[in-house]
């Protein structure tokens, strides 16, 4: 989304919109379409589209349509479009009455088959899919006619009306476009137009046994929809003279013009929808909304804004080439976005006791810490103080190092937002050399205050208060893959088995206990988490790690902002 202060985004797509709109082509009319296919949940990649075809509309006061690409039953379902439109509203867009679907046209895309039949440029072909492949041809040598391409228009006519009542089984016959069968390009050798498939669909149910193909259907519910601009991705301009070819033939008036951009390659993860389908049903990953997904959902699970991702579309802009964009810029969007806007608390991950021997045992305090350091406009909570705290377990070392500015034998540290402890012995278990408690001593008058002797405490380190903390669960997720560029057949090879640590025993603070789900905050010096939205219940939190705190973005681009 374009913010009202900055300037408008350009790229080529934009230079050919404006190009036409000088010399007033398609009358001044820029409509664009997202056309999803409702077999999956949809991912960063149709995020960036969503934001591109949505962005146009807005730039130039155009319309931009949603439209569900449904011409292939098997694998398609309710589910899958109700989670489309759930991830694009949610990520702040809105297409008003304009939700359509193909199947919508599968009357007018019968009829425009038949005008190309009664034109003698479509035909019934019998030759099985093995068959039709032999005689495609390849890139170096020129396809072979179907001995079927000669029948009759009454005998086409006849067939594909007999295809649709349901005579035929599925594989019998398709119905093909007569072009040419020595093209260059082998798209254009006679390519299936429909096929017999007896798969009830999720919207029409079993009224029709014959589906169109995507290629015949999709440029021509372009064209009924009145769509001024088909933006897709590099994969269909191979496909784009099969495009106008059957706009050409079928549709008089304003056209659509199809116009390719690269798709969006990330690193450490995998695009593809068969991959990703395959994550889900062969149960590497817990669902489409599993928060290490690349899916909406799952990053929406994980914790991410709706802002974040609009800003990573715009960051990475629209090139004309394919190339692999650093997974590091998306989480440094994210990590700008929730710098920003995300409360601060204290979250202990794996918990150390400490004992404050000279504390008054049955007092309590309450510290009054500000929800955000940099934005005093979002408040203050209070945060609970006794003598027995949790620390996290790497803030003492027994045998610190020199710049260890943490807690240590003879070493003082300060308690975030409260104050400065000395370290004075330790309960340690000797079999398995495990460290249980730590005693300290505090020093009463550094109440948010230096000593009044004016000695250094190097290091600050959170805590919460043993008596009043809030057990919770915490799910570390990290990158699915181990490596930049998965594998494309073994990519299960490469799968990270460290995507994802559950720590069971951690705790937060007191006012975290009754966290709504979708809640994001900013864990101090822990990184940014967030209320699992499917677990997370009152008085037993779940929180993912969204992004940790350190910025690699900011190493490779030089810039940063925590």
């Amino acid at each position: 989304m374009t913010q009202p202060n900055n300037p408008p985004p350009t790229d080529f797509i934009r230079d050919f919109i404006e190009d036409d709109l000088r010399t007033n082509k398609n009358d001044g009319i820029v409509a664009v379409r997202f056309p999803p296919e409702p077999n999956g949940y949809i991912h960063i990649g149709h995020a960036k589209s969503v934001c591109l075809n949505f962005g146009i509309a807005a730039q130039y006061g155009g319309t931009c349509n949603l439209r569900m690409d449904d011409t292939d039953p098997a694998g398609e379902s309710l589910e899958y479009v109700d989670s489309i439109i759930h991830d694009i509203h949610w990520l702040g867009f809105d297409w008003q009455e304009r939700l359509f679907f193909a199947s919508d046209y599968f009357e007018q895309l019968y009829q425009f088959a038949v005008a190309l039949i009664k034109a003698g440029k479509a035909y019934v072909c019998s030759l099985s899919a093995e068959e039709t492949r032999e005689h495609r041809g390849s890139f170096t040598e020129a396809g072979t006619e179907s001995p079927y391409r000669s029948r009759s228009v009454e005998e086409n006519l006849d067939l594909f009306t007999r295809m649709r009542a349901g005579e035929f089984p599925d594989g019998a016959h398709v119905l093909r476009a007569k072009i040419d069968m020595a093209a260059s390009n082998i798209v254009m050798r006679d390519p299936i137009m429909y096929r017999i498939k007896r798969e009830p669909h999720f919207r029409t149910g079993t009224d029709w046994v014959i589906y169109p193909m995507y290629d015949f259907a999709h440029c021509l519910s372009d064209a009924l929809e009145g769509i001024t601009y088909s933006i897709c991705t590099l994969e269909f301009e191979n496909n784009r003279p099969l495009y106008d070819w059957f706009v050409e033939q079928l549709i008089h008036g304003r056209r659509p013009r199809q116009i390719e951009f690269a798709r969006l390659n990330v690193s450490y993860t995998v695009l593809s929808k068969r991959r990703l389908i395959e994550l889900v049903e062969k149960k590497y990953v817990s669902g489409w909304d599993d928060p290490r997904m690349p899916t909406v959902a799952g990053m929406r699970r994980r914790g991410y804004t709706p802002e974040a991702i609009r800003k990573f579309a715009a960051a990475i802009g629209v090139a004309k080439n394919d190339n692999l964009v650093d997974v590091a810029l998306l989480e440094h969007c994210v990590r700008e976005d929730l710098n920003e806007r995300a409360p601060r608390a204290m979250a202990v991950l794996r918990p150390l006791r400490v004992v404050i021997d000279n504390y008054p045992e049955n007092q309590v305090e309450e510290f009054e810490c500000p929800n955000h350091p940099q934005n005093p406009e979002m408040g203050t909570r209070k945060v609970p103080f006794s003598r027995v705290l949790y620390i996290e377990n790497d803030d003492f070392l027994e045998d610190p190092p020199k710049k260890y500015h943490r807690l240590g034998p003879g070493r003082e540290v300060r308690l975030r937002n409260a104050y400065v402890i000395r370290y004075e012995s330790m309960v340690k278990n000797e079999q398995i050399g495990q460290i249980e408690e730590i005693h300290c001593t505090y020093d009463p008058e550094t109440r948010n205050a230096p000593p009044a002797d004016g000695r250094k405490i190097p290091g600050v380190i959170h805590w919460v208060a043993a008596d009043h903390a809030v057990p919770a669960e915490v799910r570390l997720y990290d990158r699915l893959f181990r490596v930049p560029e998965p594998k494309d057949e073994n990519y299960t090879a490469d799968l990270n088995p460290d995507s994802l640590a559950i720590l069971a025993a951690c705790y937060v603070e007191a006012g975290l206990k009754d966290t709504a789900p979708g809640t994001g905050y900013q864990f101090e010096r822990l990184g940014y988490f967030c209320a699992d939205l499917k677990d997370s219940r009152p008085g037993k939190p779940v929180f993912n790690r969204i992004v940790p705190l350190r910025d690699s973005w900011a190493k490779i681009a030089g810039s940063g902002s925590i």
